[in-house]
């Protein structure tokens, strides 16, 4: 219990949240709830971590500052991550490989490997290289979608 506590203590404080260990949910912003949510899982210092869209619920800005939160605290644990999301950008900037998926029934269509330096920045969306791995996604998403009628 001990060393599941001072987890829990060392995470807070990375993810920015030791001030506030006393709080209720209510009492913390929308991106601080989703920052104690990521600390959760991590306590138990997973080898593999699965999100399904963890962020999608947030605005576009705290969405993407959160982003760069995993992005800095996957630094620091070095889990496995599997995260899941429908934004082409949000999929870029986090991940080593984009598995691109089909609509119903769901198979993979792509895996684009994402070379792109770390630590990543905002402004590496503006870089020929992340503009080029956005359009080979949306391209082969635009090629499954099926037609009306």
């Amino acid at each position: 219990m001990v060393r599941c506590a001072a987890s829990l203590h060392r995470r807070l404080q990375t993810a920015g949240l030791e001030g506030f260990l006393g709080k209720y949910p209510f009492e913390l912003s929308g991106g601080m709830q989703q920052r104690v949510a990521l600390c959760r899982a991590l306590v138990a210092e997973p080898s593999l971590l699965l999100m399904d869209e963890p962020f999608g619920s947030l605005d576009a800005l705290t969405r993407q500052k959160m982003g760069f939160e995993l992005l800095r605290l996957w630094q620091e644990w070095k889990s496995t991550v599997l995260f899941v999301t429908h934004d082409i950008v949000e999929s870029i900037m986090l991940a080593d490989r984009v598995v691109v998926m089909s609509p119903r029934p769901g198979r993979i269509i792509d895996v684009v490997p994402v070379d792109l330096p770390r630590p990543r920045d905002v402004l590496m969306q503006d870089t020929p290289a992340f503009t080029a791995l956005a359009s080979r996604i949306r391209r082969r998403l635009w090629e499954e979608e099926p037609a009306d009628g």
